[in-house]
């Protein structure tokens, strides 16, 4: 907390600000960005005051748009930190006794991640990483006798994954990527170069004519990781070139084909006008694979839901999945017809993710991105799922 006396809001990380969230301590948060950025992407529950460095700051209106007392625990975000920072430092100056700063804004936030141990049955070990900003979900999958793991959908943030594996003894031998990925930069590549291991994508992608190399999986193909298995399901649909990991006897990780509570979008591949097609590939893929594995097989995902308010489908740092049986017997879009299925599928796709054409690009390695570009193509929620 800031101290009275002080002339300056204290700093603290995006890394900080969820730990304050998680913690129940009450405090309010206030986004200064344009109205635009604020109402397509923020934290569940922030107040809006549009603020510049140049602007003038009139503490009445400030209290009068926000309902926010001198008394009132603030914390200030932004973009970037910078308009934020501006905003707090005149909070103090107008007496407000408790302002935080968001030093890194929500560029910051979207690189925050949580990591989950997944419950199994001890042959394996699993580890979702959620990036909470975004509703990304990779996974460590290992070995727990030899440490031998596989990383599979890592994120651009490669030494989250990297960190991870080694907090647990792990030793990355595989990367897999599930698709091509149209809402965020995969780092798959990035992670399986800088450790010097293979990075295996299904071989249907290569219709997509990536420009980069990589290990193509044939259809059921099986690899060892230790003595844990991973075997390649065609699961077709999102994309053409789809992939769902089944390891061991445990757990199915489906990508973009299916959500706990929803499946994947056809249209980002396929186009508006052949969406019903890859509708109907998702489809077979759910019917004949996917719900084909015995009900007790736990489904991990490629996302859980984030909305443009904030509000989440899945809650942050708990494990996010279901099961063959709860998807066959709870989700009611798998009880429809095909033609109801597609249809559904493809009348109820959501606004496309920002820039998508430009991420697809540098996923296929047809094109190359700066950090800072890469920070900007990634902000806001995925919006991979048919709603």
């Amino acid at each position: 907390m800031t101290d009275a006396t002080t002339s300056s809001p204290t700093d603290i990380s995006a890394e900080e600000l969820k730990r304050l969230v998680d913690s129940g301590e009450p405090f309010h948060l206030v986004d200064t960005r344009d109205v635009k950025s604020f109402n397509e992407w923020r934290l569940a529950g922030a107040t809006h005051f549009f603020y510049k460095p140049d602007r003038a700051f009139d503490p009445d209106t400030f209290r009068s748009e926000t309902g926010l007392t001198p008394e009132d625990p603030v914390v200030t975000i932004c973009a970037k930190g910078l308009s934020s920072g501006a905003l707090a430092e005149e909070l103090v100056d107008a007496g407000y006794e408790d302002v935080r700063h968001v030093n890194d804004g929500m560029r910051g936030w979207s690189a925050v991640y949580d990591t989950v141990n997944i419950d199994t049955d001890g042959s394996v070990e699993i580890v979702q990483l959620q990036r909470r900003a975004k509703g990304c979900l990779g996974y460590l999958v290992a070995d727990p006798e030899t440490g031998a793991a596989a990383a599979v959908d890592p994120t651009r943030h490669v030494g989250t994954v990297r960190e991870a594996a080694a907090e647990r003894g792990f030793e990355i031998e595989r990367v897999f990527d599930t698709h091509i990925h149209a809402d965020h930069l995969s780092g798959g590549r990035r992670l399986a170069d800088a450790l010097g291991v293979p990075y295996h994508l299904g071989e249907r992608v290569a219709e997509r004519d990536p420009d980069f190399e990589y290990r193509p999986l044939r259809r059921n193909e099986v690899l060892a990781v230790g003595d844990v298995d991973v075997k390649a399901l065609f699961t077709p649909g999102h994309t053409s070139g789809m992939v769902s990991y089944l390891v061991g006897e445990e757990a199915l990780l489906t990508g973009d084909t299916v959500f706990i509570d929803g499946v994947g979008r056809t249209e980002l591949q396929f186009g508006d006008e052949d969406a019903a097609s890859g509708a109907a590939l998702l489809y077979e893929s759910l019917q004949g694979t996917v719900l084909a594995e015995p009900d007790p097989v736990t489904v991990l995902p490629g996302h859980f839901s984030v909305s443009n308010d904030g509000a989440y489908g899945a809650a942050p740092g708990s494990e996010v999945s279901t099961t063959v049986r709860a998807l066959r017997t709870e989700l009611s879009i798998l009880h429809d017809d095909r033609g109801a299925f597609s249809e559904h599928v493809v009348e109820s796709a959501p606004e496309k993710p920002p820039n998508y054409e430009r991420i697809i690009a540098i996923n296929r390695g047809r094109s190359a991105a700066t950090e800072d570009e890469a920070i900007e193509l990634e902000l806001g929620p995925n919006r991979c799922a048919a709603e």
